[in-house]
C-alpha cells in the first residue's frame, strides 16, 4: 500500500486519515505504485520505492524530531508539510534546509453548502478533541448564558475519533457536566457528515484553543459552512484562517485566556446575525472553499509525484546510500 497505515492510524477517523484516504481515492490509478508515502510516523523504509514523508505533527514530537539529523532526512525523496507555519517551525527548530526537497501542500476539504442560519437562536459549536480547549470553553459558555438567553452549544468531542476510547476517561466529569447543562448538547463522537450537518445550523465556532496545531480542520470546515470562528492566534490557526476569522491574542495564563475568550465570544454573539457580518461570512466561505479545494490540492500532489517519478525512474536511483539507514552520521577527522 503506497499510503502507509500504522498501529495508530489504522483505527483512526481523524483529519489526517480522512485526507490520506481521500487523496488515495482521487489520484489517478497507478500513479502511486512506485511510492511509499508515510504519514507522521516512520516504521519501515522500502528501499525500492520513492519515499515521501508527509508531516502532520510539530517538530517537537518524538515521532518526527529525528529529522534534525541529516541522515534521517536523506532517507526521503520529499518532505511534505501540511502548512506554512508548520514548515517554518521545522526550519527554525530542526534546521531543515529550505530547498526543493520540501513542499507545503495544505489540507483539503469538501465544501459545505451554505444554508441560512436560524434567527431565533444562536448555535455555538465545538468540533475538536477535548484537550484542545473544551475545559476552558464550558465555564465561559455557562457564564455567557447568564447574559444571553438565546444561545446553545453543540459539542462534538471525543478521543474515540482516534480509536483511543480510554483517553476519554480523564474528561468524563467534564462530559457529564456538559450533558447536564440545559443549553448544551453533547454529541460525543459522530461521523464527519453529522458534524458537517450541525455546522450548517450553527452560527459560531467557539474554539478557545490551548493546543498548538499545524493547522485546523475544525476551523477550515467552519469557515466553509459560513460560521464566525472565534479562536486565539495560537500556532497554525492564523495561517489556517488567512487572518479572516475573529481572532484574539493567546495567553498562556488560563485565567487571562478565559477572560479574553469571554469578551471575544460575547461580542461575537451580539453581532453574528447582523446583515453585514452575514455577507462577510460568505466571503470567508468562498476563500476557504478556494484555498482548501480538493481539485486544486489533488493537482498539486499529482505534480509533485510525477516530478519525483521523473527524477527517480529506477529502483537503483531510489536506494539508500550506505550510511542513510543510520540515524547519526559520524565524521572521522
Amino acid at each position: 500500500m503506497a499510503f502507509e497505515e500504522n498501529e495508530i492510524s489504522v483505527k483512526s477517523m481523524g483529519g489526517t486519515e480522512m485526507v490520506k484516504r481521500g487523496l488515495a481515492e482521487r489520484l489517478p490509478e497507478g500513479l502511486v505504485d512506485d511510492f511509499q508515502i508515510i504519514c507522521s510516523r516512520v516504521r519501515d523504509i522500502e528501499e525500492d520505492k520513492i519515499r515521501v514523508y508527509w508531516l502532520h505533527d510539530l517538530p517537537d514530537d518524538p515521532e518526527t524530531n529525528h529529522l534534525k539529523n541529516k541522515s534521517s532526512r536523506d532517507r526521503f525523496h520529499k518532505l511534505v508539510f501540511c502548512g506554512h507555519w508548520q514548515y517554518n517551525q521545522y526550519i527554525h527548530k530542526l534546521n531543515i534546509p529550505q530547498d526543493d526537497n520540501c513542499v507545503v501542500i495544505e489540507t483539503p476539504i469538501d465544501p459545505i453548502e451554505f444554508v441560512e442560519k436560524p434567527k431565533d437562536q444562536i448555535n455555538l459549536i465545538y468540533t475538536s478533541t477535548p484537550q484542545r480547549g473544551l475545559e476552558l470553553l464550558f465555564p465561559v459558555f455557562d457564564k455567557l448564558c447568564e447574559k444571553h438567553g438565546n444561545i446553545n452549544l453543540h459539542v462534538f468531542s471525543s478521543f474515540k475519533i482516534y480509536g483511543w476510547d480510554e483517553a476519554d476517561e480523564r474528561y468524563q466529569q467534564l462530559f457529564d457536566n456538559l450533558k447536564e447543562h440545559p443549553k448544551v448538547t453533547y454529541h460525543g463522537f459522530k461521523s464527519n457528515q453529522e458534524v458537517r450537518e450541525q455546522l450548517q445550523k450553527s452560527h459560531i465556532l467557539a474554539y478557545p484553543s490551548i493546543w498548538s496545531e499545524c493547522n485546523s480542520r475544525s476551523v477550515i470546515e467552519a469557515m466553509s459552512a459560513g460560521l464566525m470562528c472565534v479562536h486565539p492566534n495560537l500556532a497554525g490557526l492564523s495561517d489556517t484562517s488567512g487572518g479572516l476569522t475573529f481572532q484574539y491574542q493567546f495567553d498562556q495564563n488560563v485565567n487571562k485566556h478565559a477572560n479574553k475568550f469571554y469578551h471575544a465570544l460575547d461580542h461575537a454573539i451580539e453581532v453574528v446575525n447582523e446583515p453585514d457580518m452575514q455577507q462577510y461570512f460568505k466571503f470567508v466561505k468562498a476563500y476557504a472553499d478556494s484555498r482548501y479545494n480538493w481539485k486544486k490540492i489533488t493537482g498539486q500532489w499529482e505534480d509533485v509525484l510525477n516530478a519525483l517519478k521523473f527524477g527517480y525512474p529506477s529502483i537503483e536511483s531510489r536506494a539508500l546510500k550506505k550510511d542513510e539507514g543510520q540515524m547519526f552520521h559520524y565524521v572521522v577527522r
